[in-house]
């Protein structure tokens, strides 16, 4: 008997009696895209609740809002989802934080269907709508997708510790990938007498920030209480000074990583908190009715309808807490350290809907063509096109200038055509003028093919049909094709599927364009991307290497990374600014040391090329330099450099090699 078992939209299992298959989704889909950091939502509402609904008609205009900004921001994360309500000033005895989780790419759905129905029973009961669950004053909504391998609902955020205390009630989601989770473990066992439950990043730090919190609490529940308060006003003068920014600002100095995160006490006291290396996105909004912070500025544009300069970016190392009152305050609580934003943010993962993002995908695909044109330089038997569907912005950059350069070079050969009636003449403009750029839809996403049932090549067949071709739409065996795709990381979408099926057109050449650099070593900072051997162009240079009988390099840096392995976390070097100086680097930048990009480019393209067929298969990459001009404000490019902005991310890049060098091609860099 075969069961089926579909866990996440990232494996499919197959069970038939001991055996267990696993086909990732780049096997299954054919889709080689990266997985990546969540998305985060904080709302919070600065007016009575009466207030929204004698203006909009309802108690429920924060729900709703957070339902919309949720389902904005659904490419963040198809994994989970959860959501949470806070109600200040809710009476003892009635229940003051809800919230709803759920797992797989409906949980945003199943989320609010419960919250619903538990709207709807309560509402049986209830006197007036405002006393009903998930009606409140402060919103918390978070999409997940895993980039540590732990599934499962327990890891599905809003994280929750509770307590009978209003303000030592802490709710927090995040958009983060902590690269020193086990310091972090070990300071709390070791040095503060914690035991943790887990030693998941995200279990850690809300813990670390509930036991500041419970300090803060208790300092000032002794200080209060000597001056006679007890009971109500007990509790309400310790509401009023609890100190959320000093919680922060003390928890976030141990942390080494990428992070947005989003929280609120049992009271209301509610935050959201950017790294200091600005790695992870955060923007908000700000207006007399509601504060609202998000991962995408474009979900908030459309969810408050507000133009593009009413939603700010919080800076490196800034929070906004509001207080219960609704008071509020944007502070700088860690200097920032050398900011450098993720620059796969601008290229690939935030939707393209935000007019800086549109700006910078169209111009990464116009930076291209110098080398376009260097590598591929016959234009009237060529067709552009992209790789479906995040490439397409870059598309319409590389066409824009395709033809700015088209139009230059017709500029200057009619300049030089003699002004004169004769027909011969006039001829030479139209010859000149009827040279165009070509493009089509060649590629053509068709569906999500589930190939989980079948095996080894059989699977690989099934799953080549993910992508299918316009027929007859180019000249066979005369006509080359260009295609751009916003990144490649494993190559296998490209071996396997798109080169593949492009192949049936006959092309004389197929040239694969990416808009990013080669990417050459691991993300930790919430990016899925954290083994070695899953990048096409670190096998490439492996490759390389071997072919030039350079092996010993793998030696000689597997040797440096070993010795580096267990040295403290301040002897990793990183772009931020140290007082110690450290001594151990990035060793994995010597596999590639010995070749130019060109060559692994030209290595890349051996290696994707799927046998048997007839076409010549170039690959062109943007370069580091072009893509800061294209995203100045986004500088973060370790995956292309491995120069990291903290010295997690330079152990990261260290202990992915040694799992790829001793045979471990399943253990994620981070991990302990």
């Amino acid at each position: 008997m075969f069961i089926f078992l579909l866990l996440s939209d990232f494996f499919y299992i197959l069970k038939f009696t001991k055996k267990r298959y696993i086909c990732p989704r780049f096997l299954s889909y054919m889709s080689d895209q990266i997985k990546h950091e969540c998305g985060v939502v904080l709302i919070r509402l600065l007016k009575p609740l009466d207030y929204y609904k004698e203006k909009y008609g309802t108690y429920m205009w924060g729900l709703n809002k957070l339902y919309l900004m949720m389902e904005k921001q659904h490419n963040r994360g198809q994994e989970g989802a959860g959501l949470a309500c806070v109600k200040i000033d809710s009476k003892p005895g009635n229940e003051y934080i809800f919230r709803q989780r759920a797992l797989g790419n409906t949980a945003i759905a199943e989320c609010f269907s419960n919250v619903n129905k538990e709207i709807e029973e309560a509402r049986k009961g209830a006197l007036y709508d405002k006393d009903l669950p998930y009606v409140g004053e402060v919103y918390i909504g978070h999409l997940r997708y895993s980039t540590t391998g732990r599934s499962g609902m327990s890891y599905v955020h809003p994280f929750l510790r509770r307590n009978n205390w209003r303000n030592r009630n802490l709710c927090l989601a995040g958009n983060f990938n902590i690269t020193n989770e086990s310091e972090l473990f070990n300071l709390m066992v070791s040095g503060q007498g914690q035991h943790p439950r887990s030693d998941a990043d995200t279990f850690l730090i809300l813990e670390q920030m509930g036991a500041l919190l419970d300090e803060n609490h208790s300092a000032l529940y002794r200080k209060y209480k000597k001056l006679g308060l007890k009971g109500e006003a007990l509790n309400a003068k310790i509401e009023e000074n609890i100190d959320v920014e000093g919680v922060i600002s003390e928890a976030s100095k141990e942390w080494d990583g990428g992070f947005c995160i989003v929280g609120s006490t049992g009271s209301g006291e509610s935050f959201v908190f950017r790294d200091r290396w600005g790695i992870r996105p955060c923007f908000y909004y700000i207006d007399k009715e509601v504060v609202v912070a998000a991962s995408e500025r474009a979900a908030i544009q459309t969810c408050m309808n507000v133009k593009f300069d009413k939603v700010q970016i919080l800076q490196p190392g800034e929070a906004i807490t509001i207080h219960k009152d609704g008071r509020y305050n944007i502070s700088c609580l860690v200097k920032p350290a050398n900011p450098r934003p993720c620059s796969f943010e601008r290229i690939y993962f935030s939707r393209g809907s935000d007019a800086e993002i549109y700006n910078e995908r169209k111009m990464l695909g116009k930076l291209l063509i110098p080398q376009i044109l260097k590598n591929h330089p016959n234009l009237d038997d060529t067709v552009f096109s992209f790789i479906p569907n995040t490439a397409e912005v870059a598309f319409f950059g590389m066409l824009e200038g395709l033809n700015e350069y088209l139009n230059d070079l017709k500029f200057q050969r009619i300049i030089k055509v003699p002004t004169s009636t004769k027909e011969e003449d006039r001829q030479t403009i139209r010859e000149i003028l009827s040279h165009k750029i070509r493009s089509e839809k060649l590629a053509i996403k068709d569906i999500k093919m589930r190939t989980f049932i079948a095996e080894g090549s059989t699977r690989n067949d099934l799953a080549a049909h993910v992508y299918d071709i316009t027929y007859n739409s180019i000249t066979p065996k005369k006509d080359s094709i260009a295609v751009i795709d916003d990144s490649i990381v494993r190559g296998t979408t490209l071996k396997q599927s798109i080169i593949k099926i492009l192949s049936r057109l006959e092309p004389k050449e197929i040239v694969i364009i990416s808009s990013s650099p080669q990417i050459r070593y691991p993300d930790c900072y919430g990016i899925d991307m954290s083994r070695m051997g899953e990048f096409i162009a670190f096998n490439a240079a492996v490759a390389l290497l071997k072919e030039r009988g350079m092996e010993k390099v793998l030696a000689d840096v597997y040797r440096k990374c070993k010795k580096a392995e267990g040295m403290p976390l301040e002897e990793f070097t990183s772009t931020s600014p140290s007082k110690k100086k450290p001594t151990i680097e990035n060793y994995v930048k010597e596999i590639y040391a010995p070749f130019t990009e060109d060559e692994i480019s030209k290595k890349i393209a051996e290696l994707v090329t799927p046998e048997g067929i007839s076409s010549k298969v170039k690959v062109i990459f943007q370069s580091i330099e072009n893509l800061h001009k294209a995203c100045p404000n986004n500088k973060g490019d370790w995956y292309f450099s491995g120069d990291y902005p903290t010295p997690g991310g330079t152990r990261t890049a260290i202990r992915a090699y040694i799992n790829y060098y001793e045979g471990n091609p399943y253990k994620r860099g981070y991990s302990r």
